[in-house]
């Protein structure tokens, strides 16, 4: 999965001398958290709700039109302070062509939620966020195909996956989604939660007791918040 198949193009843009007045309503309007600031074809900076919000004297100060009519001397202040007076200079990118996965490490490294997308020539072609991130992930696990996931704890070898869905398989079951991890599992072994499509009650009891029989089934989730 690459960003460039995931990532918002076109994103809107504002100047570095737009204030912030107008930047944070404008931010309300769009429902975004983030505008690249561009000077023509260059992007100089990048500004976010955060940013906006740390601008305020007082975490109690929006940028509301009723806040206004009550503190006009001090909205009168930030009105006249630009993007240029507090975007971050230092722009995090990732690129069209790295993958989803990539982009993400690129967020938790550097705690941000969301990141503009740039060619090899620092062109601005979109965007990308964690909530991006977060729709790949649901969709990636079969989340809209069942409401069963059977977590299991799996020796590193080839075909142990291929194992697990021929039981499944030969149940009556149906694969809608397969992740692994080895961030909690022992040296040699990993983790691996697959969802399958939804069985009638009796078939899918019969399927966790024969997987339980031949594999380590760590657990098997239901989406209403129960597992055994």
């Amino acid at each position: 999965m690459l960003v460039r198949e995931h990532m918002t193009p076109d994103p809107i843009t504002v100047t570095a001398d737009l204030s912030i007045v107008e930047a944070a309503a404008l931010m309300k309007e769009k429902k975004v958290r983030r505008f690249p600031v561009m000077r023509g074809d260059e992007m100089i900076g990048i500004i976010t709700d955060r940013d906006l919000r740390s601008a305020a004297p007082s975490d109690v100060v929006s940028f509301d039109a009723e806040e206004r009519q009550l503190m006009p001397e001090l909205h009168a202040l930030l009105a006249n302070m630009k993007i240029k007076d507090v975007m971050s200079r230092r722009v995090i990118t990732v690129g069209p062509d790295q993958t989803v996965v990539a982009a993400a490490q690129v967020m938790l490294q550097h705690r941000i939620s969301g990141a503009p997308v740039t060619d090899s020539r620092g062109k601005l072609l979109g965007i990308i966020t964690q909530t991006d991130i977060f729709k790949i992930l649901v969709d990636a696990s079969g989340y809209a195909s069942g409401k069963t996931t059977f977590a299991f704890h799996l020796e590193d070898v080839a075909g142990s996956i291929k194992q697990v869905a021929d039981v499944i398989r030969g149940n009556g079951g149906s694969l809608a989604g397969i992740l692994t991890s080895y961030a909690l599992a022992e040296p040699g072994f990993r983790r691996v939660y697959i969802r399958i499509r939804d069985l009638p009650a009796e078939k899918l009891r019969a399927l966790e007791r024969e997987l339980r029989k031949r594999f380590e089934v760590l657990y098997v989730a239901q989406d209403d918040g129960t597992a055994s």
